[in-house]
């Protein structure tokens, strides 16, 4: 054989190696499991979007969508279901799979997401809907409520009509899977994507029974997660698709009536959905404000499943911690009655959806613990 015939096969062979490379789960994970992918249940495509809550009795639900005939999105699949999982000792086992919402074929609801009221004891599971066959490109807003910390839902209930307007009837909007919050007031606070008109926040002061939406469109943002400081702002973590490649920070000192925007290079993003939530605050006894970022820390691909820690309220990020360097996309956290850390995402090209925890210990190699709060 040619010796540069033979250079050159061996030159894509080991190409082909290094594409194939197989990426590990960090050492020190305390546990990890598959929650959900397509061999689990016969004739679906893949599970993908997760959205996971510790319930008021500190059962983990972990929702996610089951794409049926494809993994395409909502306005592309006549057949997506949510489904969902429970954990009652804190993700070390999970119970089955169990259809929340499943409508007739051409109707497809999609894009979980979860608010705890922790005043009520209720959880609120949001989602997109469509009618595929009456109503293409028609995007509807639903919400439906456990009161037995995810066991049973209630009915469904269109709040379209209260957190968009009627001229938003055909824009491409949805709410944002993962999380919304419960305020330090007692207001619900959520995100609603409207790629036509701007990405806005919808509130209820009344604990779920109504809703509707704060009027201030917040750009750059599409999928975006809300959270609340210590100080009472609001602050907007956002997804864009500029391609610049960072995160954006939104921050509001008077309940979304108006905004404050920047971008954030410490956070770097692909342009995909992320997750970011209050671990600790001094208010309610603990010894320091801690907040959690997760996301697919690249700018150039969805890879690299990334938790990073700020002592300071978002102004600063630790370098933070790789859960798993290999494909990567969406993901969603949540915090244990015991300070353990939860994180759901999906890994390996949507194949596979893992639930994994860790302490604050392992996040920070031993240079913060957890300690129980003071009464």
């Amino acid at each position: 054989m040619n010796k540069y015939i033979l250079i050159l096969i061996i030159g894509f062979s080991l190409n082909a190696i290094a594409q194939e490379k197989q990426f590990e789960i960090a050492e020190g994970i305390l546990h990890y499991q598959d929650l959900f992918n397509k061999s689990m249940q016969e004739d679906v495509a893949c599970y993908r979007i997760p959205s996971i809550v510790t319930a008021p009795n500190g059962d983990l639900i972990a929702a996610i969508d089951e794409r049926v005939p494809d993994c395409g999105d909502l306005k592309w699949s006549k057949d997506i279901n949510i489904v969902q999982r429970r954990s009652s000792d804190n993700g070390k086992t999970w119970g089955p799979i169990e259809t929340v919402i499943d409508f007739p074929f051409g109707q497809s609801a999609s894009d979980p997401s979860m608010i705890v009221d922790e005043v009520t004891k209720e959880v609120f599971l949001f989602y997109n809907y469509m009618d595929l066959d009456k109503e293409l490109n028609v995007y509807y807003l639903h919400v439906m409520k456990s009161s037995d910390n995810g066991k049973t839902w209630s009915k469904p209930m269109d709040i379209t009509s209260q957190i968009s307007k009627p001229e938003w009837h055909k824009d491409f909007k949805f709410i944002t899977s993962g999380r919304g919050i419960q305020t330090s007031t007692g207001k619900l606070v959520h995100c609603m994507v409207n790629l036509d008109n701007g990405m806005h926040l919808f509130e209820s002061d009344d604990h779920g029974n109504t809703w509707h939406l704060i009027d201030t469109p917040i750009s750059p943002a599409n999928e975006s997660k809300v959270i609340e400081l210590t100080d009472g702002t609001w602050m907007v973590n956002a997804r864009s698709n500029d391609k610049k490649g960072v995160r954006y920070v939104h921050t509001s000192t008077d309940e979304g009536k108006s905004w404050i925007t920047k971008s954030e290079p410490q956070l770097i993003d692909p342009g995909c959905n992320a997750s970011i939530l209050r671990y600790t605050s001094m208010k309610d006894g603990y010894n320091k404000n801690r907040l959690l970022f997760a996301n697919a820390a690249s700018a150039d691909g969805r890879i690299n499943m990334t938790v990073k820690i700020s002592y300071d309220e978002g102004k600063t990020w630790s370098k933070g911690k790789v859960i798993y360097e290999g494909k990567s996309a969406y993901s969603d956290m949540t915090i244990m009655d015991n300070g353990t850390i939860g994180l759901f995402f999906e890994q390996d090209g949507y194949t596979k959806n893992p639930f994994v925890s860790f302490t604050l210990e392992w996040l920070t190699d031993g240079e913060d613990v957890y300690i129980e709060p003071k009464n």
